[in-house]
């Protein structure tokens, strides 16, 4: 028995003497590998728009064009109005007339989040004698980090306090960020009247590609969604009650997220909500020899934004 715990204690030396070289920090393809099996996961992170940061704060340029860009041209026969009247011959738009490009920066800010998991000799000892030990560690922490990093996209709100929820607590999710396009379902249940309402709380300017757009609701109420529509005559009907196949209303898909709460409803374009993992994934190491575990300690730096705030509305109160 001593000969056996003797040469497991020599390869979990092994296991944790490779994971603690360079300080503990994955090497970047290891970053990437960690980045992407977050991704896979089916959570709400696979539809955002997601950027490795380098630093723990980065900023996002915006470019954008707000006003008409073309006016009418001299000798268009309409008087060409868009021109410099001061000179018949001169061609150049007016000043009022020329366009000009408007630029701004998002920031992003990361927090730190850890995760402790213990695992005992035993387990340890048979993922090192398959060789994937690591990547194990790697996919399982993927797996329910997904969920993890999709509730605070989500629910994240920073006046909770860290004694409450000390993940929640560290930034604002999207329930939190999207303010100022908010319909009150007050209680009513869905209805395309009501999808109606929550998609003209959008300005037009941020609805015009109706193809991009979601309607990000909880998977009970896109499952609710769907049996509605299933319920009506015809081929499309039919289709989702055996099939239940994505479900549209009005023309948008809805895209169920399993964390997000039933009364809430977000319409935006997913690439208008921005999350963030900084590059320095770092996996640190112990030994408790008196309950024969390796203790892994795995920390992050986390951040979440929106790329335009009027660009998203939100459903609250919904029945």
């Amino acid at each position: 028995m001593t000969t056996i715990l003797r040469g497991l204690s020599a390869k979990a030396d092994i296991a944790l003497t490779d994971l603690a070289t360079n300080g503990g920090l994955l090497q970047p393809e290891q970053n990437d590998v960690f980045f992407r099996k977050l991704l896979d996961e089916p959570t709400l992170l696979r539809a955002v728009r997601s950027v490795q940061m380098n630093t723990p704060q980065a900023d996002i340029n915006k470019v954008g064009i707000g006003q008409r860009v073309f006016h009418g041209a001299k000798n268009s026969g309409n008087g060409a109005t868009g021109l410099n009247d001061a000179n018949v011959n001169d061609r150049v738009l007016a000043a009022s007339k020329r366009t000009s490009v408007t630029t701004s920066k998002i920031s992003m800010n990361t927090e730190e989040v850890i995760a402790e998991i213990r695992i005992p000799y035993e387990v340890l000892e048979d993922n090192i004698e398959r060789g994937n030990f690591q990547d194990t560690i790697l996919a399982l922490v993927a797996q329910r980090g997904a969920l993890d990093f999709e509730t605070l996209l989500i629910s994240g709100d920073k006046t909770i306090s860290s004694a409450t929820d000390d993940l929640l607590c560290l930034q604002n999710g999207i329930l939190k960020r999207f303010t100022s396009n908010v319909v009150d379902a007050a209680g009513e249940t869905m209805s395309l009247s009501l999808w109606n309402r929550l998609q003209k709380a959008l300005p037009t300017a941020y609805r015009r590609n109706k193809a991009a757009m979601r309607f990000f609701t909880s998977m009970d109420k896109e499952a609710d969604w769907t049996v509605v529509m299933a319920g009506r005559p015809g081929a499309q009907g039919d289709n989702l009650a055996v099939n239940a196949g994505p479900v549209k209303a009005l023309g948008v898909p809805l895209a169920p997220a399993a964390l997000m709460p039933d009364a809430n409803v977000i319409f935006t374009d997913p690439k208008n909500i921005i999350w963030g993992l900084q590059r320095n994934v770092r996996i640190e190491t112990d030994k408790d020899i008196r309950s024969r575990e390796v203790i892994f300690v795995i920390t992050a730096r986390v951040a979440i934004q929106v790329e335009e705030e009027l660009a998203g509305a939100k459903l609250i109160n919904l029945g």
